[in-house]
Parts: C-alpha cells; structure tokens; sequence
C-alpha cells in the first residue's frame, strides 16, 4: 500500500499563521504603559484582539494597493504581449545564438539587478520580470528557479549592499538625531565591499546549479508538481536546431516590451536625490508625476499605455485586445493575494506595537555586550525584526534613531552600524516570506516558497556569515 507523500504548506498558510503566532505572542509580553494618547516606547505591546489579527490580511490589501494594481496590469501587459509570440521567438533566436554559451547570461543580468538595488533599492519593481526570465531560462534549458534567483539574489545582492540607495541608506542617515556625525563615503565604500562579496556568492551558487540542470533535468529542485506547471505556462527547451525568424511585427513590439521596461526602471530611480534634473523635466504630462517620482501607480499607467501601443502595432482588435489583457490580469490574482496577505503581518506589528518594544528592549541588551559581539548580534537582531518589518525604509526609520545614537555613546562605528541594519535587512528580503517581492515573484515563476527557502537556504547563510565577518571587522578597524 502506498503512503501519500505529504506536501508542504502553501504560501498563503505559512504567512497566516505567522500573523497568528505574532497575535498570540503580543499577549504574553508587558502591555504598554501610555501618556496620555501617546505610547511610552519600548514599555510593552498592545495584545491584539482577534479582530486585529483576522483583519491584519484584509488591511494588507490596503496597504499593498499600489503594488497590486501594477501586477494586475502588469499580467494583462505581458499576455498582450505574449499573443503576438514575439517574446518566445525573441528567445529562441537568442538561445541559438548562445548555444552551448546560456550561462553567460547569469552574471550579467544579475550584475544589471544589483546595480538596479545598491542604487536605488530595486526590488518589488522586480516582479515583472519574473515572467520574462523564466521564459528565457526554461528555453535555455535551465529552469525557473534559476530566473528566480537571477531577479531575487542580483537585485537583493545590491540592496544588502546599498550604496546611495535613498530607501535604505538614504533613510537611515535622516532618521538619526541631530547632531550625529556620519561619513558617506564609509557608509559607501562598506556598501560597495557587501554589494559586491554577496554578489560573487550569490552568482556562484547560481551557475553552479544551473550548470547542473542543463546537464541533467532531473537535477532540478522542482518538484513534478512544480515541473508541470513550469512546462505548462512557459514551455520547454527550445529546440534550436530549427531556423526561427522575427516577423517586423514582433521586431517591433520586442523594441516596445524593451522601452517600457527601460522607462519603468528610469522612472523610479530617484534622480532628484542625485541632482539630477534632466528626467524632471518629461512625462509629468503623461502620468502627473515626472520621471524619478514614479511609483507603482505611474508604473501600472504606462504598462497599460505600452499594451494598448502593442495591441495596436499588432493590429488585435479591440474585442482580442481586451480578451486577452482580462484573461492575463486574471492570472495575477493569486500574485496579488499573496502580495497583500504579506503585508499583514507589518499591519499587525504596528498595531500591537510589538515592532517597538524589540527595538527598545533589544537595544539595552546591546548596551552591555563585550564590543567584538556587539556587529554581529547588532546583525542577528535586525535579522529577527526584518522577518516582522521587511520594508527598508521602515526598519531603518523605526531602528536608527535607537540603535545610532547607543552605538554613538559606546564609542563604535555608526558607519558599520547603519549599514549593519541596511546588510541584516537585505538579508532576509532574500528569503522571508513577509515580503511581496518573494512572494509574488515566486508565485509567477511557479515556484513553492518551501522549494526556494531549500534551495537557498544555503546561499543565505553563506552570505551572512560572510557580511558578519565584515562588518566586525569594519568595527573593529574603524572604532
């Protein structure tokens, strides 16, 4: 008699009961002591009501609306884009021309990524280009966990190492008081060191499973389950031995599907921040919001306006033009559950303020630890609170003004310590499953979250041994 396999937990179950367990754990800590209507921070929780938590993934909705309405444009996009095939004979042409050559593709893109996150801090922008990846990486003989590690690993590899990026970096620096000195060029040359180290990791890892797969297929982490459903939404291995042409037609929307992803990705580097003022100056007439002060409602226009143009080029018609880009929004619904489910958890942590009190009260502990630890359990904290607070903007703002300030009056580095925070959370943006960014790019890779956490539970803990390593020594050096 056969014993039924038993599968891992969804997506959707491993983020609930995690908002549950956060739920529960808020009624066995100190309750917080108030002045007046404002909290006394680090003196306790708020218990949250069972309201509270069951309402945590319905509030996730509303405070992931902007990405969510991207992705479900960004679904009808790509389908629009797909019925003319010009993407899949695009990569079949260019898997013959790299034939025997497909890996060279693995630390390009994933140099291009990284650059993209230790700028700017690219990451849930990198959704939409889970689809095309996959579809490029499955032709070539590999499959989808590699595109999603290429997206994942490359951008979050630039973002770990954060450079200017204004959401990380950026934001750290405001957030600590006045008065605290700090020098940016050693916030960037310790960003370049981890940019650059997490990356070397990251593309060894990569090729090293890649090679694996396309010389053998049944190498793969997938499960069959996963494999089915791989084949099914973006083929096979393309079989080069047949001449394949663009038609001018799909030459055309190729160059299309391009600039608008090209745009996209000026549109949301923030040039201001730079001093750069030439983007100011165009599609503020278009969107309402000029180029560099995009965000993802800016985004999801121009992705509408480029599927319109493509349908046009094409000649669809508007009843196929609208067929197509429902039933490819449609597909995206799942996505767009997992997106907003994620984002209860950060709900919940605001309201019971559990996401405070670890602050407050980890930070005294810090407070009496020997200094060859305080990096490293100063990394492993914020380790712990980026599962809870996977936003980078809002870690460094909730933390920095505690952690900057102690590391300030202990005499060590608020150089190493603030890119600490930044390194600790890029971590872990790698493989939680409180943010959107995994959850959803996975989703449209067809990847489980349990495969991906085995997969890369080894690169990640690499990484991080590597950035502790560091960055004790950058304290070490620099206090």
């Amino acid at each position: 008699m056969k014993t039924k396999k038993k599968g891992f937990l969804t997506s959707f179950s491993i983020i609930l009961i995690l908002i549950f367990a956060l739920g529960i754990i808020s009624h066995f800590l100190p309750k917080a002591e108030f002045v007046g209507d404002e909290i006394v921070n680090g003196s306790g929780v708020v218990g949250a009501s069972l309201s509270d938590i069951l309402m945590a993934p319905i509030l996730g909705f509303e405070n992931a609306i902007d990405v969510g309405i991207f992705v479900l444009i960004l679904g009808g996009f790509l389908a629009v884009v797909a019925k003319t095939k010009a993407l899949e004979t695009g990569i079949q042409v260019l898997v013959r021309k790299l034939k025997g050559h497909e890996l060279v593709l693995i630390p390009i893109l994933m140099f291009v990524f990284s650059l993209g996150g230790t700028t700017y801090g690219m990451l849930e922008e990198t959704v939409g280009f889970y689809a095309l990846l996959s579809a490029t990486m499955v032709m070539a003989g590999m499959d989808t966990v590699v595109a999603s590690a290429i997206v994942l690993l490359g951008a979050g590899s630039g973002v770990l190492g954060s450079t200017i990026n204004p959401f990380a970096v950026g934001a750290a620096i405001s957030a600590l008081p006045e008065g605290t000195v700090v020098n940016q060029g050693l916030i960037i040359g310790i960003g370049v060191v981890l940019w650059l180290t997490t990356l070397l990791i990251s593309i060894t890892f990569v090729m090293l499973y890649a090679r694996r797969v396309i010389k053998k297929k049944g190498s793969t982490i997938l499960s069959l389950r996963e494999q089915k459903n791989m084949e099914k939404e973006y083929g096979v291995k393309a079989e080069t031995t047949e001449e394949v042409h663009l038609t001018f037609n799909q030459k055309v929307t190729l160059w299309l599907f391009a600039l608008t992803f090209v745009v996209m990705i000026i549109g949301f580097i923030p040039w201001e921040d730079f001093s750069i003022t030439f983007f100011s100056k165009f599609t503020g007439w278009l969107t309402g919001s000029p180029l560099g002060s995009w965000y993802f409602f800016e985004a999801a226009l121009w992705f509408l306006i480029m599927a319109v143009l493509i349908g046009i080029v094409n000649r669809t018609g508007e009843k196929g033009f609208v067929d197509t880009f429902v039933d490819g929004a449609d597909d995206m619904v799942g996505v767009i559950l997992i997106i907003a489910i994620a984002r209860g958890a950060s709900v919940l942590m605001q309201v019971t303020h559990l996401d405070n009190y670890i602050i407050y009260n980890a930070a005294e502990i810090l407070r009496d630890v020997p200094s060859f630890v305080f990096t490293p359990l100063n990394y492993l904290l914020h380790v712990v609170l980026s599962v809870l607070v996977p936003s980078s903007s809002g870690l460094v703002s909730l933390s920095a003004p505690i952690i900057g300030p102690l590391a300030t009056q202990l005499g060590y580095s608020v150089e190493t310590t603030v890119m600490t925070l930044v390194a600790a959370n890029g971590l872990v943006n790698l493989i939680t499953p409180t943010c959107g960014a995994i959850m959803g790019g996975l989703a449209i890779a067809k990847v489980e979250y349990s495969t991906w956490v085995k997969w890369a539970l080894k690169v990640v803990l690499c990484i991080a041994l590597m950035n502790i390593i560091l960055l004790t020594l950058f304290s070490m050096a620099l206090n």
